[in-house]
């Protein structure tokens, strides 16, 4: 796992990040009720809810504060979770699969609830759309958005057909689409930089460049070693994500560390960047291999996509991402692009977050796209299992996760073969 690291210069997101002093190095032994491991969404999400509810709160992050994918993703606000509301009830039936679509849902709110009490500056807005890369993803839409009524009384979406759709989004590339007006999207960076200074407000203990290297339970305490340092706590938060490594073996096999690059323009006027999405919504497509995007804040187009098939970044990112990109918007083709940037996350088998606890410690991650929102609900519901109170955390821990197969050492060679297949089928 690599530690030590700085924000990437070439992200759009650090160059306009808000002002956050740099937190200590840990450089003693401390005790505390919890130890979080991770200073991403879940970590400060777990930290919060925790400093809130009066535990003593430790939190060690290996780098900078939300230096992984909680600081580099796209932003975007989702609706529900990766599966569909048809394929959440067939697999876990209607009362449980409304369950997890509520959770869902809650974590959304918690997004908004959040930016409002503690005044965090992040270019909050409401607004996406799910767009058709093939004329026979319209059914299945209507059939969604029949089921987002009929099971989960959910009213914010509604579909377009491709002549509609153009209305909503500068490009000829897609036979409609739903647009929702429950989504959202925000500044990933600053959004996570917010959390942790209302962690901080409410009591917790941070520590950046504080890698942990080993994790260990004994006699009912769980002790976190760092390079300088270690914590003694009750109950450990484990929200590493991709970048949990091999500090948990028991659970590295049920993630899989993926690649992701994004790109940004430079400003455009306002009514050139407003003309692209004239709503302002984010937008994301059908393909296996998604593309997404969005209009930020100072005009610019911020874009990520593109299937890579190696564990090293590209050379060139914004070179492998602007064709991508001139395939949905080529009236772009002249704009120069500023930034380029890539990060990690983590997917399960199920493409459903995985939530667990292994003794005292917990854990969530395997976010599968979704991780800006349902990060939120994670650590809320970690906070309220450790307060005695574990029902709603049940609703996730309770998803069967299967390990990928290979397990740490050979998932990836057997993902490279399965997103050949799907890059095929989505060329077909």
């Amino acid at each position: 796992m690599l530690s030590n690291q700085e924000h990437p210069k070439s992200s759009y997101y650090a160059a306009t990040a808000n002002p956050f002093a740099p937190l200590p190095r840990l450089t003693e032994s401390l005790s505390a009720d919890v130890c979080v491991v991770g200073g991403g969404f879940t970590g400060l999400s777990a930290a919060l809810n925790l400093a809130e509810r009066g535990f003593k709160v430790v939190l060690l992050e290996a780098n900078r504060i939300a230096w992984g994918a909680s600081g580099r993703n796209g932003g975007q606000i989702n609706t529900g979770l990766r599966k569909s509301p048809q394929e959440l009830i067939a697999r876990f039936g209607k009362q449980r699969g409304r369950a997890l679509f509520d959770l869902a849902e809650e974590a959304r709110a918690i997004i908004w609830d959040r930016v409002a009490q503690h005044g965090i500056k992040c270019d909050l807005r409401d607004g996406n759309m799910l767009l058709a890369s093939k004329p026979g993803d319209l059914p299945w839409m209507e059939e969604e958005i029949a089921c987002y009524e009929r099971e989960m009384d959910y009213h914010k979406a509604k579909l377009f057909d491709r002549e509609a759709i153009r209305s909503e989004i500068a490009s000829d590339l897609y036979f409609g689409g739903i647009t929702d007006t429950g989504g959202g999207h925000l500044h990933p960076l600053n959004y996570a930089l917010g959390l942790a200074e209302a962690a901080k407000a409410a009591g917790a203990q941070m520590f950046e460049h504080s890698a942990a290297t080993k994790i260990e339970e004994t006699g009912g305490k769980v002790t976190v070693t760092t390079a300088s340092g270690k914590v003694e706590a009750k109950y450990a938060v484990l929200g590493c994500n991709a970048y949990l490594g091999g500090l948990e073996p028991r659970i590295a096999g049920k993630i899989m560390p993926i690649d992701n690059f994004v790109i940004a323009t430079e400003p455009m006027p306002e009514a050139e960047a407003r003309a692209l999405i004239p709503s302002g919504a984010c937008a994301c497509d059908t393909k296996f291999v998604v593309s997404y995007y969005r209009v930020t804040a100072d005009n610019r187009m911020l874009f990520g996509g593109g299937e890579r098939y190696t564990t090293e970044e590209p050379a060139d990112i914004a070179a492998f991402v602007k064709p991508y990109m001139l395939k949905v918007f080529p009236q772009l083709s002249s704009k120069r692009i500023e930034y380029g940037w890539g990060g990690m996350l983590a997917i399960t088998m199920l493409r459903l977050p995985h939530l667990g606890r292994i003794g005292n410690v917990f854990y969530a991650h395997g976010y599968s796209g979704m991780g800006v929102a349902i990060t939120g609900i994670a650590g809320k519901l970690i906070a309220e299992a450790m307060a005695g109170s574990a029902e709603r955390f049940d609703v996730f821990a309770q998803i069967p996760h299967q390990t990928f197969p290979g397990g740490t050492l050979l998932r990836h060679p057997l993902l490279v073969l399965a997103m050949l297949w799907y890059v095929l089928r989505d060329k077909l």
